[in-house]
């Protein structure tokens, strides 16, 4: 019972509150670069889907793994789930690691990474706008619309090409969009699971789940040489494990805490670092003005649709807190 008290006030300090939700957003931007590094290294055919299934399916494997063998030394009683909440969980496997990932990882095949790190914002303010027909207590406003369409304008400027003309594919940029949208589908689902699964172990559980959804699909249809795992390839792939073990455990905690709304603030941090960083590591992408004004807008998108009002909301916050951990 403490050692829960515990763990949750060190998820609802505020201080501890942004600085890990700048750390995995700094890890999740890093996979920008990170994966498209990857594919080089490994010799993946930018159309070879299968490929790309199975080593999203690799990585999101081990990470359950790993995940859930942190949980069996530190509370082995948080790995039970009921047969009531595995629908659920398979459902939060689906659409936060099978659908989201297959959309990810092809979706980033056939674009930049910078674009992809810009592009990729687009679920938070798919989280916002869905928000307004999930929960009764988180409608949109005057602030919220504004955010919503100053981010979008960052992610069209994104796409506009140096001939003054959008420059769109469905299976690079559109995938990037759906792979958004199936991550606010999954962000609803996976804040209601935490209220009663610990929030490592549904991470654990759900990746598992959709990692092995990916792996059915892919290996009966991967080629023989389809990737070739030299040494770097091996430490690329441990990385990614680590990234999405890291985050996506501390970030469903930070959700089971804290409000959905005021924790995605701290996600224009992602497209920020994921840019950064693919101009930095990936050969022929650099920052153009294009690219400056669109990370702005989709900045200041972000953290306008999340901005908070005044004081009496988060007044109103802590009681329900209070009243929900009873």
């Amino acid at each position: 019972m403490k050692q829960q008290l515990g763990f949750s006030h060190f998820m609802t300090n505020k201080y501890w509150v942004i600085i890990i939700a700048v750390f995995c957003s700094i890890l999740w931007g890093s996979a920008f670069p990170v994966l498209k590094v990857s594919y080089e290294e490994l010799g993946m055919a930018g159309d070879d889907l299968s490929a790309k299934i199975v080593f999203a399916g690799m990585r999101f494997m081990l990470s359950a793994l790993l995940l859930l063998l942190i949980v069996f030394f530190i509370d082995r009683k948080a790995l039970k789930i009921s047969w009531r909440q595995l629908p659920a969980i398979i459902g939060l496997g689906l659409l936060s690691t099978s659908l989201s990932y297959f959309f990810f990882y092809n979706g980033l095949a056939h674009t930049s990474g910078m674009k992809a790190a810009i592009l990729n914002s687009s679920g938070v303010f798919f989280v916002v706008f869905l928000a307004h027909f999930v929960y009764s207590n988180d409608r949109l406003d005057g602030r919220k619309l504004f955010g919503f369409f100053t981010g979008f304008g960052g992610i069209v400027l994104a796409n506009w090409g140096q001939d003054a003309s959008l420059t769109f594919t469905f299976t690079g940029e559109g995938f990037m969009l759906l792979s958004g949208l199936a991550g606010a589908f999954g962000t609803f689902l996976s804040k209601r699971l935490a209220a009663k699964i610990h929030p490592f172990a549904l991470t654990g559980w759900q990746m598992l789940i959709g990692s092995l959804l990916m792996l059915i699909v892919g290996i009966p249809n991967v080629a023989p040489n389809a990737m070739t795992f030299t040494t770097n390839a091996w430490l690329l792939l441990f990385y990614a494990v680590f990234l999405s073990a890291a985050a996506f455990a501390l970030w469903t905690s930070l959700l089971k805490y804290n409000k959905a709304g005021e924790v995605s603030l701290y996600k224009f941090v992602v497209p920020v670092s994921g840019t950064i960083l693919s101009a930095i590591f990936l050969p022929g992408e650099h920052l153009s003005m294009n690219t400056v004004g669109a990370l702005l807008l989709v900045a200041a998108g972000i953290t306008a649709v999340n901005k908070k009002r005044n004081k009496a909301p988060i007044m109103i916050k802590r009681q329900t807190k209070q009243e929900v951990y009873k």
